[in-house]
């Protein structure tokens, strides 16, 4: 999400001045005024085994609610086939553009002929979001999002909504259109904070007109028939273990505990996404990402007792994007 805020300066040039919504997009789905409504969403899904274990668990043995596939990775499969036996789960896909590590890596399913930009030498997907920026056409992209949407389709999964990995699809207002696009035009809610964005305001220094253009995109989502956001919570991935070095588990969870439960205090009421990456502990998933401290404890503070006991006395309720769809398609 780093390049939300270039992306809504550029946009200035293609959208229009919008007011204010009011109500939130989470009253005009018809849940109670002045609630906080969270989607608490594990990204990363299909790459590996652990993290495939990591967000099953996150939900069923904790407060997640919601995760993305990745579908060019390995581990989809595996996914997959867990969710044709447990289809309540509310999965989406966690569109990918990049391919960020060293040794572990994956390609476009468009293929590399048709997409030509999106590849780097080793015939994989590039690095970087700057990469995929300098080589990539929009036309490349949009063939990519689509791929993905078919492998699903193809193994049977309808996904509940769309989201972007490392943000690439934010990265400029041409990507962003054509993500836009697919998901209007496909049916599929899109995750993009279009409402009071309160603490995208704080994370991303959107102030003005920057802030009017993130509500513009969020009524022509709405109108086109889709729930929309009211704001978004992307903090977690830089919570990286408590500042003493302990990376005990018990120290990592009370750690990543306390972190959600300061950032979901910060959150206004509305419907909000708190994003997250969940990996059960092994000895292999270090060699896949140096990111595992954060993952690890993400999954940890999912299952922890004490967000749960903080969640319920609050009052805060939890919903799923498929609720959320549900809920759009009965608002006139």
């Amino acid at each position: 999400m780093k390049q939300l805020l270039t992306t809504i300066l550029v946009l200035l040039s293609y959208l229009t001045f919008a007011q204010t919504p009011e109500p939130t997009f989470a009253e005009k789905l018809g849940y109670p005024k002045g609630k906080k409504v969270l989607i608490i969403h594990v990204d990363d899904v299909g790459m590996s085994y652990e993290s495939n274990q990591g967000a099953i668990k996150a939900i069923r043995e904790g407060v997640a609610n919601s995760l993305s596939v990745m579908m060019p990775c390995g581990w989809v499969p595996g996914f997959v086939n867990y969710w044709k036996e447990n289809k309540d789960i509310d999965a989406g896909l966690h569109l990918t553009l990049t391919s960020e590590w060293k040794d572990y890596r994956w390609g476009p399913l468009a293929g590399k002929s048709n997409v030509k930009g999106l590849v780097d030498s080793q015939g994989a997907m590039w690095r970087s979001v700057g990469d995929v920026v300098k080589n990539a056409s929009p036309d490349e992209v949009e063939a990519e999002i689509r791929a993905q949407l078919d492998r699903a389709r193809t193994m049977g999964l309808e996904p509940t909504h769309l989201d972007s990995h490392m943000g690439t699809l934010f990265a400029t207002p041409e990507f962003l259109q054509r993500y836009l696009k697919v998901g209007m035009q496909e049916k599929i809610p899109v995750m993009f904070p279009g409402g009071h964005n309160t603490v995208v305001q704080q994370q991303e220094k959107v102030i003005g007109d920057q802030l009017a253009m993130t509500r513009m995109v969020g009524k022509q989502l709405w109108d086109a028939g889709l729930p929309v956001l009211d704001d978004l919570e992307n903090s977690s991935y830089g919570w990286k273990g408590p500042e003493n070095g302990d990376k005990s588990e018990k120290a990592l969870q009370k750690y990543k505990t306390e972190k959600y439960i300061n950032a979901i205090k910060n959150i206004k009421p509305g419907l909000t996404m708190v994003i997250m990456h969940c990996t059960i502990h092994s000895e292999i998933f270090p060699h896949i990402s140096d990111s595992h401290i954060t993952r690890e404890g993400d999954f940890l503070a999912m299952i922890d007792p004490e967000l749960k006991k903080y969640i319920e006395k609050e009052g805060i309720i939890l919903t799923t994007w498929r609720e959320a769809m549900e809920r759009r398609a009965k608002v006139k």
